[in-house]
Order: structure tokens, then C-alpha cells, then sequence
């Protein structure tokens, strides 16, 4: 909230009586701040660990009067989850198998063809599993979407079908899973979504590694763990993370 502007008293009618106690003006200001979230997303709960700090959120206090204060977005690469994420409802959607995620305009479906046939299979060959279900590029090629689709019991050895993403463990037990060794991990969450009959868990990270950038989304369903990773290297990130981040965050499963 802009801070409260001083009102100028009128001024006073001369009269010929003596000179009374001059008025002082009064005023008040109030405090502005600026909140800056990583995730804002409805019915998402959060959840912090040691090897996944929680970005906190950032207030801003502005510069006493008479001068306003000055609110400059925070892009500096050691916090680049204050960010948030960005309205895609406008963006084109990509349906997958089993899937579906927004695609940020003039990114362009890199997917190799021989890609669309390498999970078929002929007179009972085995079949060569497929790299990516999905794969999108920005036109300088430096910025990635990529959609993996594993089976959960290769992630976790499990004798069970696998049907959530807890059942890989909490959000601090999945990083050693999501996220590369030697990686640092700028912000973790947990992330419930109601559906028609009822609530996925998702897991997102947001990690540094080899000077690029990676927002990660993962959730499970009949047995298969759904990965949305963009990437982008680090110097593009402040300009472009709120995009990459909310692509990664629009991943859905059917």
C-alpha cells in the first residue's frame, strides 16, 4: 500500500483578534511491503528440510517521506524462487500419454521422430524405451522442457504398485531420487492439487547444477512417476525463471 499522503490544512481566515497557537500538520504513513513467494499455487501446503531450504518470504520496507518508496523485483541468482510463477491458461497445451503440460509460446517440439516409434515394437522384439514422452525448446535451443515417464518400481524397488508419490518416500527422502548429487537446492515443496475424486501430491525442486538452472515437478499414477524438468543456465534464469518454472508446475496427469 502507497503511504499516506500529508494533507495541507486550509489556511486559516485573518481575523483581528490576537494571534492564536499556530496549527501543525499531521499525518500518518503506513508501512508498504512486498511479498515475494516461490510457489503460489491454491491448495498447495508447504514442507522444509535440511537438504531443501525453503526460500523465506522477503519483505521490503520503503524510504521514509516525503519520498516513496522504490519496489524493484528481486532477480539476483542466490534467491530465484521470489519469483512465482506465471498465468499459462493462455499458453498452447501439449496431451501426452497419460499427460499434459503447457508449452510457453515460440518454444518449438524437438522430439526426434524416431522417438515417436522407440516404444514400439515388432514379431516380439523387446522394446527400446523412450528418452522423453515430450521435449520443447526455445528458438536459441539454451532452454528446455522435457517430460520423463518411468515406471516407479525402477525408481524404488517396490513388490507393490506404487500409486502416490509419498510412496517414495517424503519430500526430503525423494530428493535423493529428483535431484543430482552435488546440487544446491534453492527451494522444495509439496504440492496437493484437488482433483475430480481426489488429491494428487506433487513434488516440485528447485536446484542449481553445472551452472544451469532446473525447476522439476514429479507425481505418480498406475505406477508410472511423471518428471517435468526446464532447464535453462543460470544468467538466462532471472530473466526467464517465472516462465520456465511455471511450465514445470503446469504438469497434469489423467
Amino acid at each position: 500500500m502507497p503511504p499516506a499522503a500529508l494533507l495541507p490544512l486550509a489556511p486559516l481566515p485573518h481575523h483581528p483578534n490576537p494571534a492564536r497557537r499556530p496549527l501543525c500538520r499531521c499525518g500518518a504513513s503506513r508501512r508498504g511491503f512486498t511479498v515475494h513467494t516461490a510457489i503460489a499455487i491454491a491448495s498447495a501446503s508447504a514442507s522444509a528440510s535440511d537438504s531443501a531450504p525453503i526460500a523465506a518470504a522477503e519483505a521490503t520496507s520503503p524510504s521514509p517521506p516525503p519520498s516513496p518508496p522504490t519496489q524493484t523485483p528481486s532477480s539476483k541468482p542466490e534467491s530465484p524462487v521470489l519469483g512465482g510463477i506465471a498465468n499459462t491458461r493462455s499458453w498452447s497445451q501439449y496431451y501426452g500419454s497419460g499427460f499434459s503440460i503447457r508449452v510457453p509460446p515460440s518454444f518449438d517440439d524437438i522430439l526426434e521422430p524416431e522417438d515417436y516409434n522407440a516404444g514400439m515394437t515388432y514379431y516380439g522384439d523387446k522394446a527400446k524405451p523412450r528418452a522423453y514422452a515430450a521435449r520443447f525448446a526455445s528458438p536459441d535451443r539454451d532452454e528446455l522442457i522435457s517430460v520423463v515417464i518411468k515406471p516407479s518400481n525402477q525408481l524404488k524397488i517396490t513388490f507393490l504398485e506404487a500409486k502416490d508419490i509419498t510412496d517414495l518416500g517424503t519430500l526430503k527422502e525423494a530428493s535423493k531420487i529428483f535431484v543430482p548429487a552435488g546440487a544446491k537446492v534453492f527451494s522444495a515443496r509439496t504440492i496437493k492439487v484437488k482433483e475430480e475424486e481426489d488429491i494428487r501430491t506433487y513434488y516440485f525442486y528447485e536446484f542449481h547444477l553445472d551452472k544451469q538452472h532446473v525447476a522439476l515437478m514429479a507425481t505418480m499414477n498406475s505406477g508410472k512417476t511423471y518428471i517435468a524438468g526446464a532447464t535453462a543456465p543460470e544468467v538466462k534464469w532471472g530473466d526467464d525463471g517465472v516462465k520456465l518454472r511455471s511450465d514445470a508446475v503446469s504438469l497434469s496427469v489423467s
